[in-house]
């Protein structure tokens, strides 16, 4: 099946970098949240972001009109999945909100609909058990990396039940994106997120332990490993939040000590300090500018 419209549900961080990717390369897009609002400003966020491309060169200003012309904003979820060949959902990392999307995406969407999770840690199985059976092989999870619009990588899911025609169609429009594909068991973390949080813990308690200071930590990382961002930079780039809940469900599946939570994360998450997004997580932005 060729996937020619897509519904993203959700407009922050990564629900607008997925609806612009998909516009720009020619792709109809729904882009829906309950709240207006917030879809209004997640198009506003792709209207900066493709006029910012314009400005260096690198599109065309008749490109960017028409990647726009794509985009519709969604009023109604079951509307607007009727007419979807692909519904992605990019919610907050709460697995019963996400269960509940996905049960009324299932009521509402063509036999044909394929349902796709960005989740980064939670079990695509678990998801896919709250549509009906019939369902479940159109079921996968698509875990795109930040920022979309740049990182080239999909992190494809295979579910219990995930068909491979489900798989080679994902695999098709991954193509059509410009990304590349690695294929994961549904286990929790998949690949990329297993190996990155122990070394982020790691970073977390070598700095709780006095053993370098952020920056050095940082440094170390970067001009050592070759890293192009220092693993406490990264988390607070992430959200500690989400980093949190990452650690969370993979130390409840290995119980394992290295996806332990360090203390000075739960303590930066309990004080509202979440990276980034918040002003304030290991680092406070905006940083100084490097001399």
């Amino acid at each position: 099946m060729s996937i020619r419209t897509v519904l993203v549900c959700g407009a922050g961080l990564m629900g607008h970098g997925i609806a612009q990717v998909c516009a720009v390369t020619g792709h109809d897009v729904f882009l829906f949240e309950p709240d207006r609002s917030r879809s209004e400003a997640g198009l506003a966020r792709i209207a900066g972001n493709l006029d910012r491309a314009v400005q260096k060169g690198r599109m065309t200003a008749e490109d960017r009109t028409a990647a726009l012309s794509r985009i519709r904003i969604a009023d109604a979820l079951g509307a607007a999945v009727a007419q979807s060949d692909l519904a992605v959902e990019a919610v907050f990392e709460d697995e019963a909100v996400k269960r509940s999307l996905f049960a009324e995406l299932d009521q509402r969407a063509p036999e044909h609909t394929i349902l796709a999770s960005n989740t980064s840690s939670i079990s695509i199985t678990r998801l896919a058990a709250s549509v009906r059976p019939p369902r479940r092989s159109q079921f996968v999870g698509m875990h795109f990396f930040s920022p979309v619009p740049v990182m080239p990588l999909i992190e494809l899911v295979r579910g219990a039940e995930t068909s491979d025609r489900t798989e080679a169609d994902i695999r098709e429009l991954a193509a059509a994106l410009g990304k590349q594909v690695i294929v994961s068991k549904d286990r929790p973390g998949f690949i990329v997120n297993r190996i990155l949080m122990p070394l982020l813990v790691e970073a977390m308690l070598a700095y709780e332990e006095g053993l370098g200071t952020l920056e050095d930590i940082d440094a170390g990382v970067r001009l050592g490993l070759n890293h192009p961002m220092g693993p406490l930079e990264l988390a607070d780039f992430i959200g500690l939040d989400v980093c949190l809940h990452v650690m969370e469900v993979l130390y409840e599946g290995f119980h394992e000590s290295r996806f332990a939570p360090p203390p000075i994360l739960r303590q930066l998450v309990d004080a509202g300090y979440l990276g980034q997004k918040s002003g304030r997580g290991f680092y406070t932005y905006p940083r100084p500018q490097k001399g």
